[in-house]
């Protein structure tokens, strides 16, 4: 620990710190804008100047290390005069257009010259202009604001793993753009304008939408993939504007993946606001009423074991779980399934399905191996997790076959489930090096959990894994990239109808009258004669197949819980309403429940989220970890399946930003330019 004054106060810090840390640690606000603590120093903006006894000048506290016995001011005349001499350079060429930036309102430049500016500058010279440069169809550029603080250049390299962003020129003449004019081939781009402390990089989706004291601000959890990342919806009246990352250093950090960011505008388009009755092969609009006596006569009329359900990608748990009392309880079905492939799953315990090593475990291994997972765009916030831990800890990186650029290097191993076999029975060289690794770190992806060797691959790394002691109670290197947002929820929730997906089979050999798909778009089977209810929220692949369509909520619009990867339960809150007569999927079932029993499932919403964490905590005291048999061995090769990134689930379909960014990217692949 090192002992040092600020501002005469005497504090203890730890060694390694910078001086900014340290004032940090005493309470002490130092302004910048280079700085970022996710980020590697520059010390480009000296805005945060501080006073060091003994030093003939201020320092800059960013780039200074923090020693034994210093003794620094952050409050003398020598310091504040330093600042606004500072900001006065800073100002110097930056445009008079708060008004019409989209920054205004929570601009770091803003905030700072409130404190540090002066009404006149002593500077006669004109403002200098720089030409607007091309980032792609999410990043809007400003770039005669820009101050050359440089973050975006730093997250571009160090964070997201592509160096497409630097500076040109010197001096005044210097400008930040993509070296070949063109957009950040990132699925984490748009963070730049967070971390941007001015107008120069906004958001183009957003431009000119609304002020930030207009959006009504809700925390709440992201479902675009199974990562779970914590974010912060902005609406305006019931239309939501923007989504924003919110800090949670175990999952997300403070960063949000592209899609998170911008799929939100596909809320609005393609909803489902009505019933509707398919007649004749047309859609035609009905009432509650009408839609509730056609599904309710079908069901009395159909014999339990021909009626099947099938919940989406997108599906919270209190949806699940109600699906799943009406099932059971109400129409004595037990063809319910969340799956919509055949992927092998064990459930007899946790620790079989979710990612056991934890996101920010990941920081900490040194070795990693990818089994079928392509994570960069399966999980891009796991991807640049793994990236973190490659720049820090420099893992051994293999994945068993080539899944193209992951920002990090990667030894690539034979794509046959020979060369898995061969691991697990000590017969390659990544054997020996998984079991000399302290922390090492398995991530099965869902490519090879469908296959035919599903179970061989899953059961035969978890053996190899408890022989060498690398499941325990410190530390657990089995780990499953999970599908989808509601992918371990439906498993902790029991909704497998059998370990192989028996449901899908007979739905695919049309055996089944009945199918209700709750949110569920992914499914393809040719449909003959099955009566098919849909509920969700978008008029997507679903609803088209649908016979009646009873319109639900997004993910925006309830209260609800979710389970990421990890296995942590978090809790999505409201932050708009459902559109037209659309209503919350729970409230659908329990008055389908009520018509045909004359009772209701749950007297409320808070009844079901309660009997539902009852129910998660009881399932978890009765895990058991029972050995499984291994089946015989299948040689096949590794196919990991193509990921539509844009395109992953009904809300990114809808979402014109989506599009654009998918079309961009096509038209890059094709003619090796953008446009």
């Amino acid at each position: 620990m090192l002992k040092l004054k600020v501002n005469d106060k005497d504090i203890e810090i730890d060694e390694g710190l910078t001086v900014l840390q340290a004032c940090e640690k005493a309470g002490v606000e130092i302004p910048r804008f280079c700085y970022h603590e996710k980020l590697s120093i520059a010390g480009n903006c000296r805005m945060c100047l501080v006073e060091m006894e003994k030093s003939p000048k201020p320092i800059a506290s960013c780039a200074m290390p923090a020693t034994e016995g210093m003794n620094i001011k952050t409050n003398t005349p020598l310091v504040e005069k330093a600042r606004k001499g500072v900001m006065e350079f800073l100002l110097a060429n930056h445009p008079l257009d708060c008004p019409v930036c989209d920054q205004g309102g929570e601009c770091d430049l803003q905030d700072q010259s409130m404190y540090y500016g002066i009404d006149k500058s002593r500077f006669k010279e004109n403002k200098r202009d720089v030409p607007e440069k091309y980032m792609g169809p999410l990043i809007k550029t400003q770039m005669t604001r820009c101050i050359h603080c440089t973050r975006c250049i730093r997250f571009a390299t160090e964070v997201a793993g592509v160096p497409e962003l630097g500076a040109i020129g010197r001096g005044e003449n210097m400008q930040i753009t993509t070296y070949l004019e063109k957009s950040m081939e990132s699925e984490l781009s748009a963070n730049v304008i967070d971390l941007c402390p001015v107008g120069a990089l906004t958001s183009k989706p957003y431009v000119f939408e609304a002020r930030p004291w207009e959006l009504k601000k809700t925390e709440t959890i992201d479902v675009m993939d199974s990562v779970g990342s914590n974010i912060r919806v902005d609406t305006y009246g019931w239309e939501v504007k923007r989504i924003m990352p919110r800090i949670n250093e175990e999952i997300n950090e403070e960063w949000i993946s592209d899609k998170t960011r911008y799929a939100c505008d596909g809320l609005k388009s393609q909803r489902l606001d009505n019933p509707y009755k398919k007649v004749g092969g047309e859609f035609k609009k009905i009432s509650w009423k009408e839609a509730y006596e056609t599904v309710v006569e079908k069901i009395k009329l159909t014999s339990a074991d021909k009626i099947a359900g099938f919940t989406g990608d997108l599906t919270n748990l209190e949806t699940m779980y109600v699906a799943k009392d009406f099932f059971e309880n109400t129409i004595k079905s037990k063809n319910l399934e969340s799956r919509d492939d055949n992927a092998y799953v064990n459930l007899d315990s946790r620790t079989n399905y979710i990612f056991n090593s934890q996101i920010s475990g990941i920081e900490e291994s040194d070795l990693i191996l990818l089994v079928g997972a392509n994570p960069r765009l399966e999980a891009t916030i796991l991807n640049a997790r793994i990236r973190k831990s490659y720049l820090t800890n420099k893992p051994n990186i293999y994945s068993l076959g080539d899944i193209g650029d992951q920002t990090y290097p990667y030894e690539v191993l034979d794509n046959k489930t020979s060369t898995i076999k061969n691991i697990c029975e000590n017969k390659s060289e990544v054997s020996e090096k998984i079991k000399n690794s302290k922390k090492p770190v398995i991530i099965i992806g869902n490519s090879v959990l469908n296959m035919k060797s599903g179970k061989f691959i899953f059961e035969s790394f978890k053996k190899y894994l408890i022989d060498n002691n690398k499941i325990n109670e410190d530390w657990n290197s089995l780990n499953i990239l999970s599908k989808h947002a509601a992918t371990v929820g439906g498993f902790d929730l029991d909704i497998v109808s059998a370990e192989n997906n028996l449901t899908l089979e007979t739905l695919k050999k049309n055996n089944f009258e009945i199918v209700f798909l709750i949110g569920q778009d992914n499914i393809n089977f040719k449909k003959k004669n099955e009566f098919i209810i849909y509920i969700g929220s978008h008029g997507d692949k679903g609803a088209e197949l649908s016979d009646i369509v009873l319109p639900g909520a997004a993910y925006t619009e309830q209260d609800a819980h979710f389970v990421n990867l990890e296995g942590k339960i978090q809790k999505a809150y409201q932050a708009s309403f459902p559109p037209g007569e659309a209503k919350e999927d729970y409230q659908i079932f329990n008055e389908l429940s009520e018509l045909l029993k004359r009772k209701k499932l749950f007297r409320d919403k808070e009844e079901l989220t309660d009997n539902l964490l009852n129910y998660l905590d009881i399932k978890k005291k009765k895990e058991t970890l029972n050995d499984c048999m291994i089946p015989d061995f299948i040689e096949e090769k590794i196919i990991i399946d193509e990921i539509d990134y844009y395109y992953s689930n009904v809300v990114a379909r809808a979402s014109k930003t989506m599009s654009e960014c998918r079309n961009s990217k096509i038209n890059v692949k094709r003619t090796g330019t953008e446009g």
